[in-house]
């Protein structure tokens, strides 16, 4: 493993990307066999009573956002070659996700910022240079088939909150999601297209309540300002803060809603801001404590779980002390009928979104 002089950022050589193992490719055969043998030994089993959906693309996994940025779509290659060896994908439906529509994306973005998105051409990343709807930075590079990129996770997020609307899954999980921070036409903090907030407005067709918690380390700016001024969404997250020393500098704890009482999104939004150093114990009590009463009070019927990984100990950036299985501990209370994981993000009744790393500086 070779370290870049930057200490921030861990370089590794890139995976190359594969689909999930199909007994009719003789190349997998040998793999197949031996990973059938590990769910026989382990005991892996579908869950009773629920159904569990995994949604993703190996195409995801093949974008660079350059040598020295900290995100890394190729993790997904590696978080995914992890989940067949433990034979996990056995007690799941597992789906090859589609690109997003142009239609489903203006769902929340602005046009005008979509066909930039898709026009816009590699250049050297200057942070000193003006830049259109934030891009081009170091932060959010321009990169080579970044447009295919947003609209492929933003795919897999959407297609997993429409399976749980259709009743096809309890919980449904897209790793490859969770970039809670872009904007309606801006990229931010490593994200571009918001794909919790389109999986959001998927559930939010057939669900009166969607209760969103984002575990990232940092504030889910975009996912909270989409909804400022709604009472059908409550959205709550756990983070860092220390104002503008650390990215994005909002969330603070009296940051709940608009202003204005007659506004129907007040009391809506809930930061929990938390300085370095948390461990499981106290981050698990304050999971429990906080989500169980935001549930009991606004009774969502859909759960959307952000599950940032940069809120685990040993993160270059985020400086908490919360072990795997502090934050294994904390998705099961968010447990309503229905639930959506991402990592950076995701959406459900229960829909899951996946882990990204934090911005590198304050915006």
């Amino acid at each position: 493993m070779v370290f870049s002089t930057n200490n921030i950022v861990q370089e590794y050589q890139h995976p190359i990307p594969h689909p999930l193992l199909q007994q009719g490719d003789p190349e997998n055969a040998r793999l197949l066999a031996q990973v059938t043998e590990e769910i026989e030994k382990n005991g892996i089993r579908r869950p009773v009573g629920y159904s569990v959906s995994w949604h993703s693309n190996p195409e995801i996994e093949k974008h660079h956002f350059g040598h020295a940025h900290p995100m890394k779509p190729w993790r997904l290659t590696l978080a995914k070659g992890l989940i067949m060896s433990y034979g996990m994908h056995a007690a799941m439906d597992t789906y090859v996700s589609r690109q997003a529509t142009r239609e489903e994306l203006e769902d929340f973005h602005s046009g005008d910022y979509l066909d930039y998105l898709k026009t816009a051409k590699v250049a050297i990343p200057d942070d000193d240079y003006p830049k259109d709807f934030n891009l081009g930075g170091s932060d959010c590079p321009i990169f080579e088939g970044l447009f295919n990129y947003c609209s492929m996770y933003s795919g897999a997020s959407i297609d997993a909150a429409r399976k749980l609307c259709n009743n096809e899954s309890d919980i449904a999980i897209n790793w490859s999601g969770g970039l809670h921070h872009a904007k309606k036409a801006e990229a931010s903090g490593f994200c571009y297209v918001n794909d919790i907030v389109l999986a959001i407005l998927q559930l939010l067709r057939k669900h009166p309540r969607v209760l969103y918690i984002d575990i990232d380390v940092h504030h889910g700016d975009g996912v909270e300002e989409a909804f400022w001024s709604t009472d059908r969404v409550m959205t709550l997250s756990i983070h860092k803060y220390d104002g503008l020393n650390f990215f994005p500098g909002t969330g603070d704890l009296d940051r709940t809603g608009p202003d204005d009482e007659g506004n129907p999104g007040a009391h809506h939004a809930i930061n929990v801001p938390l300085a370095d150093g948390i461990d499981d114990e106290q981050y698990i009590w304050l999971f429990k404590t906080i989500v169980g009463m935001c549930v009991d009070r606004f009774q969502p019927t859909a759960i959307v779980l952000q599950c940032g990984a940069d809120s685990l100990a040993g993160d270059r950036l985020g400086r908490f002390n919360v072990q795997v299985q502090g934050h294994g501990a904390a998705s099961p209370t968010a447990n309503p009928s229905t639930s959506l994981y991402s990592s950076s993000g995701a959406a459900a009744t229960r829909l899951a979104t996946s882990p990204e790393p934090g911005p590198t500086k304050p915006a």
